[in-house]
This record gives C-alpha cells, sequence and structure tokens, in this order.
C-alpha cells in the first residue's frame, strides 16, 4: 500500500493548484496583517499553519529515503497540531503562540538543513535548502527568544515563507508538461540558481533582524557595585553609605558626587536609594533644589545616575541654570532603581522619604558644604513626589525644612492619568511601570486579576525597560503599528483594590511650604483638565497653590531651557529662598 505521503504528493493538479492558491493568499494576508490585534492575528497564523502542514505534505523530494520521508511528514504533522492548536485557543499569551509558531519553525528549519545536506541533489537546491533550513531556525529561536515581536516576526516572515511555497507549488504545477516529442528545456545557469539566490537573501536577512534584536535587546545602563547593599546598614534614615566623585554630563564649573544612602518604605520598613549631588564651584552653604526626576522605567538599571544622560533622563535640563543661580541639586534616584528593587513607581510617601533623605544623606558629603535652605522641584513622576515631599517633610524630616515646592506638570490625579493611558501613545509603556509597581508594592493588587493573560508577556516585558532602552521602540512601534490590543487590562485599574491604592497616592492637600504647580495645556501625557481637577481639590481644602498654566505647551517642553516656565520658576525659587509674600491662585471668599 502505498503510504499517505506518497498519495498526497501525486494529489490531482486541482488540489495541488487549490491548495497553492490557499498558501499564497494566506501567506500573503498574514504578511499585510502583521498589525491587527492579537487574537486575530493568532487565527490567521493557525490557519496558514494548516496550509504549510499540506505543503510540507505534498512536496516531492528526489531521491527522499523512508527516513526523510518520516521527518517530513513529522514536521507536517507538527504543523497540523499547532494550527490546530492556536485555532482552538485563539485567547493564547504570546509567549504560548512564540512557542507553538517558533518551535514549528525551528523543526521545520533543522528537516531543510537536513534534507539539503543530502549528496542526492544538485548543489544549487542543496544550497537553497540549507539556506532556508538556517533562516527558519533563526527566526523561530527569535520568536521564542523575544515574544515582544515574535507575532510581527512570525507574520512577516511566515507569511512571505508561506507565500513563496505556494507560489512555487502553482508554478511547478501550472506550468507547460515538456512533450514527448521534445526534450524537456534545461534551465539556465540564472533561472537554476534564482531559488538559492533568494534562499540566500532570506538567511541573510534572518541573520540580520537577529543581529538587530541582540541590539535593541541591551540595556542602556548596567548596575555596577557602587549600588550593592554593604553587609551592615545603618538602622538611621538618611544615613550616607558611600560616595564617589561623578563626571559625566556635569556642566563646566560644578563638582558632583554619587550616592548611596538608607531610607525607609512608606510602611515603615528599611530600604536603601541612591542618587547625585551636584555642587557650584565656589560658594558654600549653597541653598538646596531637591530634585525628583521624571518618569526613566521601572526596573532597576533605570536610575538616573546610571544612564548616559543622567539629568536630561528624569527631564532635569536646566542644571546649568540651576548652578548659574549659585544653588546646588540633590537628585534622588529613589528605592529600586540603581539598588535592590522593586520600584514603587508613582508610590507617593516612598518616593518623598527617598528625596528627603538624599538631602540629608547629601549633607554628610566631606568636601560639599550644603545649606539648610530646600526648595523641592520635581517633573511628572517626580511632580508628583514632590507634592509628597510637601506633605511628609514636617513630621518626617523637620531637620530638612521647605522653602517651597515646584511641582511641574505633576502625576497628581493618578486615577485620571491611568484611565487615559490606553488612549495615549506609549501609554502601554506607562501602564507596564503602574501594574509592576503596585502590583509589587501592595499585596492586595494581584497582577492576574487586572492584567489580561494575551498581554501579560508584552506589559512584563515592558516594564523592563527603561524609556531610554533601545527596546523600548518595539514597544512604540507595535503601538504605531497597531499590532497588540491597547487593552492591557481585564479589569479597572482605577476600581477594586488597584484603584484604592491609586486614589491613597493621589498627593494630599497638607502641604505646609508655598507651593507652584505649573502645567502646559497642550500636555499629551499629564492632561491639563485632569490637573485642574486636582488643583480644584485643593482650593477646595484650602491648600495655597500658585497654580499656572502655559498654552501651547507639552508635556517635556514645559521644562525645556527654552520655555517661559523657566525664568518663572527661577525667580518665584528666588522669592521662597528670600521669604516673599505667596501667590494664591485659589478663589477665597
Amino acid at each position: 500500500m502505498r503510504s499517505h505521503a506518497r498519495l498526497l504528493s501525486r494529489l490531482p493538479r486541482p488540489w495541488r493548484v487549490a491548495i497553492g492558491a490557499v498558501a499564497v493568499v494566506a501567506g500573503i494576508v498574514v504578511l499585510t496583517r502583521p498589525t491587527t490585534s492579537l487574537g486575530l492575528l493568532a487565527l490567521l497564523i493557525g490557519a496558514a499553519m494548516l496550509v504549510a502542514g499540506a505543503l510540507e505534505a505534498i512536496r516531492s523530494d528526489e531521491g527522499e529515503t523512508r527516513r526523510s520521508r518520516l521527518a517530513r511528514w513529522g514536521v507536517a504533522g507538527l504543523w497540523w497540531l499547532g494550527g490546530v492548536f492556536v485555532l482552538a485557543y485563539p485567547a493564547l499569551t504570546v509567549r504560548t503562540t512564540a512557542l507553538v509558531a517558533g518551535g514549528a519553525l525551528v523543526a521545520s528549519g533543522i528537516r531543510g538543513v537536513v534534507t539539503g545536506s543530502r549528496s542526492g541533489q544538485a548543489t544549487d537546491a542543496r544550497v537553497a535548502e540549507i539556506a532556508f533550513g538556517l533562516a527558519g531556525v533563526v527566526l523561530g529561536v527569535l520568536a521564542l527568544l523575544w515574544p515582544d515581536i515574535t507575532l510581527l516576526v512570525v507574520a512577516v516572515t511566515f507569511g512571505a515563507r508561506l507565500a513563496g511555497a505556494g507560489a512555487l507549488l502553482l508554478w511547478h504545477t501550472l506550468r507547460p508538461p515538456p512533450t514527448p516529442a521534445t526534450e524537456p528545456e534545461r534551465p539556465g545557469p540564472l533561472r537554476r540558481w534564482s531559488r538559492t539566490v533568494a534562499a540566500v537573501v532570506v538567511l541573510l536577512l534572518a541573520i540580520g533582524a537577529a543581529g538587530l534584536s541582540y541590539v535593541l535587546r541591551q540595556p542602556s545602563a548596567v548596575v555596577d557595585e557602587f549600588y550593592a547593599a554593604p553587609r551592615t546598614v545603618p538602622d538611621e534614615s538618611g544615613t550616607l553609605i558611600r560616595s564617589e566623585p561623578f563626571t559625566r554630563e556635569v556642566p563646566e564649573g560644578a563638582s558632583a558626587w554619587r550616592i548611596l544612602y538608607t531610607t525607609t518604605h512608606g510602611d515603615g520598613s528599611p530600604a536603601i536609594a541612591s542618587g547625585l549631588v551636584v555642587v557650584p564651584d565656589g560658594p558654600s552653604e549653597t541653598p538646596v533644589i531637591a530634585w525628583t526626576h521624571g518618569t526613566t522605567g521601572f526596573a532597576r538599571h533605570c536610575a538616573p545616575s546610571l544612564l548616559a544622560e543622567p539629568f536630561e533622563s528624569g527631564a532635569l535640563l536646566v542644571l546649568p541654570e540651576i548652578l548659574e543661580q549659585g544653588w546646588s541639586v540633590v537628585a534622588t534616584d529613589y528605592i529600586g532603581l540603581g539598588t535592590d528593587g522593586p520600584h514603587p513607581y508613582l508610590v507617593g510617601p516612598d518616593s518623598a522619604r527617598a528625596a528627603l533623605d538624599a538631602v540629608r544623606a547629601a549633607r554628610q558629603l566631606e568636601e560639599p558644604s550644603l545649606g539648610v535652605q530646600t526648595v523641592a522641584w520635581g517633573h511628572s513622576q517626580g511632580g508628583g513626589a514632590a507634592l509628597w515631599v510637601g506633605a511628609i517633610a514636617p513630621e518626617y524630616a523637620p531637620d530638612v525644612p521647605l522653602s517651597g515646592v515646584a511641582a511641574l506638570a505633576p502625576a497628581s490625579n493618578l486615577p485620571a492619568f491611568v484611565d487615559t493611558l490606553a488612549e495615549m501613545l506609549g501609554g502601554s509603556i506607562f501602564s507596564s511601570f503602574v501594574a509592576a509597581g503596585y502590583t509589587s508594592t501592595y499585596d492586595d493588587v494581584h497582577w492576574d486579576d487586572y492584567v489580561r493573560p494575551g498581554a501579560s508577556t508584552f506589559v512584563r516585558s515592558a516594564s523592563q525597560r527603561c524609556l531610554t532602552d533601545p527596546g523600548t521602540a518595539v514597544t512604540v512601534l507595535n503601538e504605531l503599528a497597531g499590532s497588540r490590543d491597547p487593552r492591557i487590562y481585564s479589569a479597572d485599574p482605577t476600581t477594586g483594590p488597584f484603584g484604592q491604592r491609586l486614589q491613597e497616592n493621589v498627593p494630599p492637600a497638607t502641604i505646609g511650604a508655598p507651593l507652584l504647580l505649573a502645567q502646559g495645556e497642550a500636555d499629551m501625557i499629564i492632561s491639563a483638565a485632569a490637573q485642574q481637577t486636582y488643583v480644584d481639590g485643593l482650593c477646595a481644602a484650602s491648600q495655597q497653590v500658585d497654580h499656572r498654566s502655559f498654552p501651547g505647551l507639552g508635556h517635556v517642553d514645559l521644562v525645556e531651557p527654552g520655555s517661559p516656565l523657566v525664568p518663572e520658576l527661577l525667580s518665584w525659587t528666588h522669592e521662597r529662598l528670600d521669604g516673599a509674600r505667596v501667590t494664591d491662585s485659589c478663589e477665597r471668599d
């Protein structure tokens, strides 16, 4: 009895034409729809895998042995099983889809390499078979190793491979057969080697994709031994553990140090944090700007003191202007950035304590002499932290008296901020930081209760990248292309325990120091409307606030050197240090 493989290889011509046509159409659809949602693309890939299995089964190789035929049949079965599995479970996680599709690509590629290694084929055919096989192995491994781009890789490469295989089947099926009266036309060198050239090109593209993925997977910084906790940690918060000179991106006419110091979590447990101290050369007893930086990431290597641009990365874009005023800067990295995590992203008390303890620790440096006067500045994530600094400083750090608090586009109205992330370009990145920060900080906020299973791998991967990491561009590309469903949450994060914790971290209206709150009206990250709601709440609670809005300015534009805010901020800070009268934007009865 003839084997199933041989029966399939001798299918009637219309069947072979139909399979080839379906393969071409399926390949083109998958190839041209890599930017669809996870669920739909999984269905497309599942159907395409069934077609790929059929193509594998009906192909007939010259000089095929029983062993190679069994291998071909096994690979076809693997494609079919994978396709059925993906179609049966369209809500698969990205990791599972990668395992199925990537595994099938690797298995098919290995079979191609083995087939091409046989000596019974022409040289051009062997080279083509090996090149296609190696490309499949490389792309399959790439899909398995990097789930963020798995669907893009599978869609583009698998779609192109399927369409090409279908077109080749159609060509061999539809071309006129040689007649007995004529000798079969002997293909010329160009025609004989065209498939080989195409295979080599595909292999080179696969190698290039692997090289690019390696570059994109590299972190923008590496944590060194400076950030390691000592065996014995001092009990008192704000104690300097170690320091060393720091020179990267420090303006001329200034000296800097990076510091490691003790601090305290919001629940009272001890912690260690790192930071930077920058002092203008010459004057002593300089006033201190306690800087709380904007979002750089959630992962440990995202500490500004580790990054190539330690000040700009957290939006401290006017450091030279600060130093020109004769002021020093103490900039915390926060807990969990640089030091052991997790980083309490957008958790106000933890961030504020790290900022206040950084000032305490900086005063213990031997060389610079810092003054007592302190003004807290912060932007975005750090703007919310600065508000919390003003709220807890009198009780937590009475030895750090604040002359003022400047919150610049602060993340104040946290429920509103989280609620708008799904509509924001790059919102999934910030969502990943929020999800990682709150689920790792609070025992009652559970990852699986809020993050969709299909988005879980995307979210975890994104949360481990800094905004400056090359791989972050892939996340943004996925959003621009629409390849990822923007709904990363299965439940509304502003409800339940998550929502309660977000509300708890809205900065309270208990800020004793003079408060300046600046907001760009064109801000696409922290909306002016949400900020106004927060300001209205401050006013209703009788909190003094100098609220200034800047038309046409976006989130980062607000704090750039050319912004109209900058001279106003410098002037406002001078007034606070001089004890001038405070402006209140709230209408009082």
